[in-house]
């Protein structure tokens, strides 16, 4: 069970949306802590320096969906705890192909 949980869902324009990413993307490089607008109130998190990023693609028809899901623990034991993947430093890409849909993992 977790300790603290916060999920909010909103619609924003492209450029909102890149703007919101770009925040926390600088927030990342520009030290050890992150703020998130939660609409009315703000949240801080301490960022270890080693993150794990999860990216998830699902196509359903005309309706797209990108999870950008980042974690990290701040215990020493647990930073490491994760071996590197055979596909390169930290990555593990995984395709899933459904019937009548082509899928396609770029290693950039």
């Amino acid at each position: 069970m977790s300790d603290l949980e916060i999920e909010r869902k909103e619609s924003l324009s492209r450029q909102e949306a890149a703007k919101r990413l770009m925040v926390i993307a600088e927030a990342l490089a520009g030290g050890d802590e992150v703020e998130l607008d939660l609409g009315g109130t703000s949240l801080t998190l301490r960022v270890a320096d080693d993150v794990r990023v999860e990216v998830e693609v699902e196509v359903d028809g005309e309706e797209y969906e990108l999870e950008l899901e980042l974690k990290w623990s701040l215990r020493p034991d647990d930073r490491a705890a994760a071996p590197p993947s055979a596909a390169g430093p930290g990555a593990d890409d995984e395709a899933t192909e459904r019937p009548g849909r082509r899928s396609k993992a770029r290693h950039g």
